[in-house]
């Protein structure tokens, strides 16, 4: 496994790497050269995506807030201090490779409910598609369960499921999974590639490192097994010198995590067989034609709108004859997908008076039920 197959890459950052213990400080040049590799990706065609952690970190000294543990309050008012700092450093990073930076605050709550799932999942399509580097970090001002270790190592692989990501990248202080903490053990042995998170895999996870960082081995086990579920590679890389994605590219040691065969293909069964039909969109001859041959199905092409759904519900996509066709889940509810039938997308804004997705059910969503 590489990254040279991946079209979609989520890279997740950690505090421990981006902060300068001492300065309480962004590591400028490493921040640089990370930017650096961003950019080389982006000008080969490929979608990139941070999930960066250090928030509370850069917040700790300017606050006085030394002690190494924090009351909860305590951390949601560095959080929110240390954000503005944290979205203005990949901002000057970005820039200077010319690229934009865009700024999401996420908890993992909103990978988990679904109408905010779809909201969340749009922006990232829409910046994606606008050619900016959307930058993710948990939004521990307002989150309270969420502060607790591991958070953005799940958050980066709820990120991933959500965009359909085909690599994950975590970077850590340490070049992969061991059979037991290196650190510890010198007999422990690097795992290259891992094919399948079994028990036994997940029993080499270790606690937490002291610190700054709130990740550890076994949050990374975690964020594995749900990333690879959904069909997604991972790898755990070492990530402290410079120009760390170049290196991982370059055939730098880490444990690349296989995605489950089934993992994409799973969600189109469950869209496809396991859900139940709340409505139902009729199609003309060209919107079938066009969802045969892979698209997505745009309101020009629904004739009629039957049930009451619901934005995120599963909706039978029928020809003029009411034959089933297809199966997806619908990006608008039953009242504003009969507003939007027959007409162009970019009518949209005038019928509804808010700007919506161009599709009406989006190719990602949805299953063909018959050829």
């Amino acid at each position: 496994m590489t990254l040279e197959t991946a079209r979609r890459i989520v890279v997740k950052i950690g505090s421990a790497l981006l902060v300068e213990p001492s300065l309480a400080e962004p590591r400028a040049d490493w921040l640089g050269s990370v930017a650096a590799d961003l950019a080389a990706l982006r000008s080969e065609g490929r979608e990139v995506v941070v999930v960066s952690s250090g928030a509370v970190a850069l917040a700790r000294r300017v606050l006085g807030l030394t002690r190494r543990t924090l009351r909860l309050e305590e951390k949601q008012a560095a959080a929110a201090v240390g954000q503005i700092r944290l979205a203005g450093a990949w901002d000057a990073a970005l820039a200077a490779e010319g690229l934009r930076a865009a700024q999401l605050l996420l908890t993992l709550e909103d990978s988990e409910d679904r109408r905010r799932y779809l909201n969340a999942r749009a922006t990232l399509r829409t910046l994606l598609d606008l050619g900016c580097v959307p930058v993710i970090n948990e939004n521990d001002t307002v989150a309270t369960a969420e502060i607790r270790f591991g958070d953005n190592d799940r958050l980066a692989a709820r990120v991933a499921e959500m965009i359909g990501a085909d690599a994950l990248i975590l970077f850590s202080d340490i070049d992969g999974l061991y059979t037991a903490d290196p650190r510890k053990d010198p007999g422990a042995a690097h795992l290259p590639v891992v094919e399948r998170i079994t028990d036994e895999i997940m029993a080499m996870g270790g606690e937490p490192p002291p610190g700054y960082s709130s990740g550890g081995m076994r949050t990374k086990l975690i964020a594995a097994r749900i990333a690879t579920a959904a069909g997604c590679a991972m790898a755990i890389a070492k990530g402290e010198g410079m120009n760390p994605l170049a290196a991982l590219r370059g055939g730098g040691r880490c444990t690349w995590f296989l995605p489950a065969p089934e993992g994409r293909t799973a969600r189109k069964r469950w869209i496809g067989g396991s859900l139940q039909p709340q409505g139902a969109l009729l199609v003309d001859a060209g919107a079938a034609g066009a969802l045969r041959r892979g698209g997505s199905l745009l309101p020009a092409g629904v004739r009629q709108v039957s049930g009451e759904f619901a934005r995120g519900d599963a909706v039978s996509v029928q020809d003029l004859e009411g034959r089933e066709l297809a199966r997806g889940l619908c990006a608008y509810d039953s009242a504003d997908a009969a507003r939007i039938a027959g007409h162009r997308s970019d009518e949209i804004e005038t019928l509804l008076g808010w700007r919506g997705r161009d599709e009406i059910i989006h190719r990602d969503d949805l299953v063909l039920t018959q050829d």
